[in-house]
């Protein structure tokens, strides 16, 4: 018997799965496309309809706008570091120029430029190396727009910031970010012996930007940029450029010492009278404190704080309600508040176990205490700071500037500084007194790790005296703020 096969059946099944192979995934991908046609122009005809953006633009252009004419770009020049640049910002209609002391403290000549691209010559106001400060003063003109301030406003964690300055000689630029927090310490952006309170932002620093005006969201300078940090120095650096990390003088500290600069040349601070353990996180054995604060150890001999009530052991937690990190920020705080004005402490009293509120009248800081006069050039006064930060004690005794003391961990010891050596001479400057080595230690850059030549007179085993040279430098620890 002759067996038929049909084939009819099994050829329909086939072109039916050719055709569900190819055609479906065609039909999809058109579908798929008419609901991505469909997005797209419901997203251009929302963009198109909505301006919120566009508004959010121009309020941007208008901060440009509002700012640039108060920016000026410095050149500075015949430095003792050579040529650098930064920037400075318009303080007043009479001329005044507000910029950091590290840019503008060694200038021979500052040029500044409008951004209108007028050029002058600036004569230097004053210098506060402490808070890193300075003043510049130019002729007045139609040019000449002071920036808007916002005076007595506070900077508050979130806010939207501007930064503007030079970076890397882009003359007049801008950058944008929000306060990422407040009453930061970054020691490296002042001299030793400076007071720290900047605020923090992510907005971004180069080189440059020291010295501009960093404004708020209506065109107001809040603070001025003074340091930024990188990933490979977590504090205030010149190396490197903008990891997310700069720091700005808040504008209260700007107007307290440049005002005082512009009307005297110098700069007063209130002073507590207290030394202190730095920073107390954890409860305190047997005192019951729980929190951020600083703990009295002892009081200078004339001590507005100890007349005021407070105890060796007192911790104190906040000045006028505002809690603080850490002792650094006290400092600024205080130094910030003039001579004879009140203070309200907050104090954790540990006989009691409970807090006391303590008003203390400021009385004024000495010269010594600040790290030196905030003139131009030689401070003529001592700076134990500045001591306590190259690790030696120093006392003017009849032969001359002696060192009585070495601590046996620091840069000192390891160059070969010893008791009972008198120091002669810093680079080719000669030193006398306290004043005299502050200013050099100053003029010569040695507190942000420049090396220098330490000329010292010694007596030798056999009673002969004798000068050798000795090689000294802070290294880079920490750092500096950016030019």
């Amino acid at each position: 018997m002759r067996r038929i096969l049909y084939f009819g059946p099994a050829f329909v099944v086939l072109m039916s799965a050719l055709a569900a192979l190819f055609v479906v995934p065609a039909t999809v991908r058109r579908v798929e496309a008419s609901a991505t046609e469909a997005r797209l122009t419901l997203a251009r005809e929302t963009l198109d309809r909505d301006d919120l953006l566009e508004r959010l633009n121009q309020a941007v252009r208008d901060v440009a706008t509002a700012v640039e004419p108060s920016v000026v770009h410095l050149d500075v020049r015949g430095s003792s570091e050579g040529g650098a640049t930064g920037s400075g910002w318009v303080y007043s209609a009479d001329g005044h120029i507000i910029t950091n002391a590290h840019v503008a403290r060694d200038a021979e000549t500052v040029i500044v430029q409008f951004y209108n691209g007028r050029r002058g010559q600036a004569t230097l106001v004053g210098v506060d190396s402490p808070t890193d400060i300075a003043v510049l003063k130019v002729e007045p003109g139609p040019d000449v727009f002071p920036a808007k301030r916002a005076t007595g406003l506070r900077a508050r964690q979130g806010d939207r910031v501007f930064a503007f300055g030079s970076p890397f000689g882009f003359k007049f630029s801008m950058s944008e970010g929000i306060v990422s927090g407040l009453g930061r310490t970054a020691r490296a952006a002042s001299d030793f012996g400076g007071f720290t309170n900047f605020i923090q932002t992510d907005a971004a620093v180069n080189p440059g930007n020291s010295g501009g005006p960093l404004v708020d969201v209506r065109g107001r300078v809040i603070g001025m940029n003074v340091a930024i940090a990188t990933a490979r120095e977590s504090l205030a650096t010149s190396e490197g450029q903008s990891a997310g990390i700069s720091f700005a003088i808040p504008l209260n500290v700007v107007e307290f010492v440049a005002d005082q600069l512009i009307a005297s040349g110098e700069v007063r601070r209130g002073f507590l009278g207290i030394s202190f353990t730095t920073q107390v996180q954890q409860i305190v054995a047997d005192s019951g404190f729980l929190g951020t604060g600083v703990r009295v150890d002892r009081f200078a001999n004339a001590s507005p704080a100890r007349e005021a009530g407070l105890r060796v052991g007192d911790i104190i937690a906040s000045i006028n309600g505002e809690a603080f990190g850490d002792g650094d920020v006290m400092r600024s705080v205080i130094s910030s508040t003039r001579p004879g004005e009140a203070v309200k402490l907050r104090v954790w009293r540990p006989e009691t176990k409970s807090f006391v509120e303590v008003a203390v009248t400021l009385g004024e800081m000495p010269a010594d205490v600040a790290g030196g006069r905030t003139i131009p050039r030689l401070p003529a006064d001592p700076g134990l700071p500045y001591e306590a930060a190259l690790g030696i004690q120093l006392a003017e005794l009849d032969d001359g500037l002696t060192i009585t003391g070495v601590r046996p961990d620091s840069r000192a010891a390891e160059a070969g500084l010893r008791e009972g050596q008198i120091i002669r001479k810093l680079g080719e400057l000669e030193i006398t007194n306290r004043g005299t080595f502050v200013g050099a230690l100053i003029d010569l850059n040695v507190m942000r790790g420049r090396p220098v030549t330490i000329e010292i007179e010694e007596r030798t085993e056999t009673g002969e005296t004798v000068r050798r040279e000795i090689e000294f430098s802070l290294g880079r620890r920490r750092g500096s703020p950016p030019q």
